[in-house]
């Protein structure tokens, strides 16, 4: 008798192990990638992410969307809203505003699209955000130019749009110079869009505008490397060096040559975030729900 009720219990038990393997077994035929600026190669290293987490888990089938908003919140907008037409059920989203894009999340959302924000965070209910501790890069590449210049100088910060990640960047650097009463912040409201060349004429602007400026701090490294040909082509390299956040190849290539300006930056693991972000999306259709909504990935400091 006991073998007979334990040989059902048993059989029980694997009827619903498969049962449940079989809800499970959710197959993955769309996945999308919305991001700020493609011409970015951060952004371009983040979409090459996306495809290669979708395939992994759901193969060569998979129909993967990427596609660049242009720093144009409406554009991307639109984007959204043609993944859900298509049918998208993970969107990676890199908002080109933070808060702005609060609909278009709320539109997917109701869809029943998994939504996970990546690099900066996304208002409207997203399901779980991956992003750099970029409070800890803006600060740190704050705390180089401060130490180098041994709390002394003139500095020019150059700032990106309002998402989390330029916001949370320039509130690092505001409470790093707060702690050094000896630098004077010339100038933190110019917008170089993270993009080069906009960066490049805006610092024009600011040689300009400033006959000293000892460091320029940089929201990203296209921003850094645009105020660095500004720099050089105004013949002011001599004056001044250049601190960006990324970790970029460019940022790294310049680093080494000699007598570079561009100093330091705080470097990032764009792959692993929209990769991953893939990962939890997919868990999270299978039921799985992360363990923290926000997951902070640390940054390092390379000189």
């Amino acid at each position: 008798m006991r073998r007979t009720l334990f040989l059902s219990m048993l059989m029980l038990v694997l009827v619903l192990s498969v049962a449940v393997e079989a809800a499970q077994a959710v197959e993955l035929k769309c996945v999308a990638f919305a991001c700020q600026d493609l011409q970015n190669p951060f952004f371009k290293l983040m979409g090459d992410a996306v495809r290669k987490a979708a395939r992994d888990i759901g193969g060569d089938g998979v129909r993967v969307l990427v596609e660049s908003g242009d720093n144009d919140l409406a554009k991307q907008f639109r984007q959204m809203d043609d993944f859900i037409a298509a049918g998208a059920q993970i969107i990676v989203l890199n908002a080109c505003d933070s808060e702005g894009i609060a609909p278009a999340v709320r539109r997917a959302k109701e869809a029943g699209i998994v939504v996970i924000a990546s690099d900066v965070t996304a208002a409207g209910g997203v399901d779980a955000t991956m992003t750099s501790d970029n409070y800890q890069a803006g600060y740190i590449v704050a705390k180089y130019i401060a130490e180098r210049l041994n709390g002394e100088g003139n500095v020019v910060a150059i700032v990106g749009d309002p998402v989390s990640a330029s916001l949370d960047r320039k509130r690092g650097f505001d409470d790093c110079m707060a702690e050094y009463p000896g630098i004077k912040v010339l100038s933190d409201t110019q917008n170089g869009k993270g993009r080069r060349e906009l960066s490049m004429n805006l610092m024009s602007d600011l040689l300009t505008a400033f006959p000293k400026i000892d460091a320029v701090w940089g929201v990203n490294d296209p921003t850094a490397l645009g105020a660095e040909l500004a720099i050089k082509q105004a013949k002011r390299d001599h004056e001044m060096f250049v601190v960006g956040v990324d970790g970029s190849p460019d940022a790294v290539a310049s680093m080494r040559q000699p007598d570079s300006i561009f100093a330091a930056t705080a470097a990032q693991d764009p792959y692993y975030m929209a990769y991953h972000a893939v990962e939890v999306g997919w868990e999270i259709m299978n039921g799985k729900r992360p363990e923290v909504e926000t997951e902070l990935i640390p940054v390092k400091l390379i000189t």
